[in-house]
């Protein structure tokens, strides 16, 4: 038996919005890894990029405990002897929302071209409103699993 592999033509790209209100940033980032990726099709193959473009609205309302904002650190390197910056994700949600969410996104997706290729057909916005309604997105809403529970 072959290998499957999904002609061009067989490869059909839905838009699809997600609203991030209330999120777990977590357990938001694998559904909108398994989309972008397009695990949840039928033509699925891990060597070709059959995903749907997702486009995550209100990214400013994720849910993040303040455990969790304390306590997550970002590393980056500057290039220079050194020059490791290390920054919590209270302070790069603050400064920087869609680039929490890019992130966690970015390292559930295969590494190499084919990641890089399925992680541009992410758009994240902090706001309610998105740029893209000229592409019909259909709005998916994320499993009761993915959403904070609301205690009180």
């Amino acid at each position: 038996m072959r290998t499957f592999t999904p002609q061009a033509e067989d490869i059909t790209r839905r838009w699809l919005v997600i609203d991030a209100d209330g999120a777990i940033l977590g357990r938001m980032a694998t559904e909108i890894a398994t989309l972008l990726r397009g695990k949840h099709k039928p033509i699925w193959a891990p060597h070709v990029d059959t995903g749907d473009h997702v486009i995550v609205v209100n990214a400013s309302k994720l849910a993040i405990s303040q455990k969790k904002g304390t306590d997550k650190l970002y590393h980056r390197h500057t290039g220079y002897p050194g020059g490791i910056k290390t920054e919590t994700l209270e302070h790069l949600a603050a400064r920087d929302i869609e680039k929490v969410v890019r992130l966690a996104v970015r390292r559930m997706l295969p590494k190499g071209p084919l990641g890089r290729q399925q992680l541009k057909k992410l758009k994240v916005y902090a706001g309610p409103t998105h740029p893209h309604h000229a592409q019909q997105p259909v709005e998916r809403p994320l499993p009761a699993r993915s959403h904070a529970r609301i205690t009180g």
